[in-house]
């Protein structure tokens, strides 16, 4: 078997593929997209980082390909639904890079506490001057992490051994996960109350986009160091920059921005400001871990053995797939759509099938809805391989249900989570086989296609509500493409569905939840 090697990936993790004796390596030097479609017919599998691009004309030539390694976490210059379709597996090294960016935030908390990159540049300007960078001890100080998955757990650890307090925010973790690590789980404003340090470790979606605005750094502590190693735009910097100048914030680190390349941040102004271009996973250790673990994963799937970061689908016999594939994209966004609207906690996703998935090999179906779930609410990479386990960890109990007692429709797919706070159950199903629908929220019929942005609302059924809704958002130029409402009886509770071509912003949010009558208002993106 032959393994094509690109984009200078590390040599020395190459060494599980090197000991293979059936096993041939190649490593060319740059090649042309046409280069690529030229050669690729002779390789079993191929290893990546982000500068080639596996697209479908590259897999349609890929006569012989497995298997796909991507060398670090990201695989957005690999098409998924192209290898999918063709068979192929794409694995990944999504842990490689946790302790370099765990130990960059680290190292910025102390570069904060400490002055330390402001007293090197005094000192190599020709200054000795010790009295302008009086500093803080992180003993004995209160650290908050926002978001506890991998790197934030790594963080903490750390936090803890220098003495700090540490205290945490993330909604998908239950309290006794959090207090196997020693930490508090608090809600986000009293994180932002107590904290002395806040680091954030977070994907960037929809509901942690400028998650530390103005609001927020108004209702922290006087005096605040913040840090983002995580993601650009989880951070307003606009407000960063007036809270920095109001002293609110003694001080800042970011490896991130929310636009990259940035050299000319209006933040660069403060001394107390500390910046690096996007250095987390640059270490020597990371980059050779990504190519150890991703070499690692070729070799296995190439053997035939099980895989651990499978970015698509596992392979699946030829009968199984016919029957579960039409459904794995419904029920993937199934899951996000449950996770943008039930609140607290969850501590239970329950996935019941009727019909004819009853009496189908449905577990691929499941672990799409859970894919999709924490797909919206974890920073790490989630995968068909790893999602069981990333929610068992989490304290999420995961139930699959195959009912058989019939329903309306030839085959229905019923999610429902249970956090601390409500239950809420979404019920899906495929027309023919490429016509997806929500059919159901919370046993109130809709028929809306699972695409775009979506808007819920719940609310009394009674006149005077659709109208002012509909006109609030056309005054912000939205297009509403689609809506649904479904009601129990005249008058009683209601939903309402709106598909709208853009995201509804947050003040517009604010005021259609003023309207009489409305109950809650939730943007949703699928």
């Amino acid at each position: 078997m032959k393994v094509l090697v690109l984009d200078g990936v590390e040599e020395e993790g190459l060494q599980a593929l090197r000991r293979e004796p059936d096993i041939e390596v190649d490593i060319p030097n740059k090649l042309t997209e046409d280069q690529l479609v030229g050669i690729i017919g002779e390789y079993d599998g191929m290893i990546v980082r982000s500068a080639t691009k596996v697209n479908a004309r590259v897999l349609e030539h890929a006569t012989k390909l497995k298997v796909v390694g991507r060398a670090g976490v990201g695989v957005d210059n690999i098409d998924l639904a192209a290898a999918t379709a063709k068979g192929v597996l794409v694995v990944n090294a999504p842990g490689g890079n946790t302790i370099a960016a765990a130990e960059l935030t680290m190292a910025m908390m102390q570069s904060l506490a400490r002055n330390i990159p402001q007293a090197n540049a005094t000192l190599r300007s020709g200054k000795w001057d010790k009295k302008s960078f009086m500093g803080v001890e992180l003993r004995g100080k209160v650290l908050g992490v926002i978001g506890l998955g991998r790197i934030g757990s790594a963080v903490a650890k750390r936090a803890q051994g220098m003495e700090m307090r540490v205290v945490a925010y993330d909604p998908y973790i239950t309290e006794e996960n959090a207090a196997i690590l020693g930490v508090k789980l608090l809600s986000l404003e009293e994180i932002f109350k107590q904290s002395d340090f806040i680091t954030v470790h977070l994907p960037l979606t929809r509901e942690s986009k400028y998650l530390l605005d103005e609001k927020a750094f108004e209702t922290m502590k006087q005096g605040v160091r913040i840090i983002n190693c995580a993601r650009g735009g989880i951070i307003k910097e606009s407000a960063l920059y007036e809270a920095m100048k109001s002293g609110k914030v003694a001080g800042a680190a970011l490896d991130v921005f929310e636009k990259e390349p940035n050299t000319d941040s209006p933040l660069f102004e403060f001394n107390n400001f500390i910046a690096t271009p996007h250095l987390g996973a640059s270490t020597q250790e990371a980059q050779l871990l990504v190519a150890v673990d991703v070499a690692e994963e070729i070799v296995a799937a190439l053997k035939g053995e099980p895989v651990k970061n499978t970015v698509n689908i596992p392979s699946l016999s030829p009968k199984t797939m016919a029957v579960v594939s039409p459904y794995l994209s419904l029920a993937e966004k199934m899951g996000k759509f449950v996770a943008q609207l039930v609140a607290g906690r969850i501590k239970k996703i329950e996935i019941t099938y009727d019909g004819d998935l009853a009496n189908q090999e449905v577990s691929p179906i499941t672990t799409a809805v859970i894919k999709g779930f924490l797909d919206t609410i974890l920073q790490e990479m989630v995968n068909y391989v790893n999602a069981p386990l990333l929610a068992r960890d989490r304290g999420i109990s995961v139930v699959q249900k195959q009912a058989g007692e019939g329903s309306d429709y030839a085959n229905l797919i019923t999610v429902k989570a249970a956090s601390d706070k409500e239950e809420l159950s979404v019920s899906g199903t495929i027309f023919g086989r490429t016509d997806p629908r929500i059919v159901s929220i919370d046993g109130y019929h809709v028929d809306a296609f699972p695409e775009g942005h979506m808007l819920y609302i719940p609310h009394i059924d009674k006149p005077r509500i659709i109208g002012p809704v509909g006109n609030l958002i056309g005054a912000h130029n939205i297009n509403i493409s689609a809506m649904q409402v479904g009601r129990l009886k005249i008058g009683g509770k209601a939903v309402m569905l709106l598909s709208v071509d853009a995201p509804v912003p947050a003040e517009t949010l604010a005021e259609i939840a003023k309207i009489d009558g409305v109950l809650g208002v939730k943007n949703v993106s699928l």
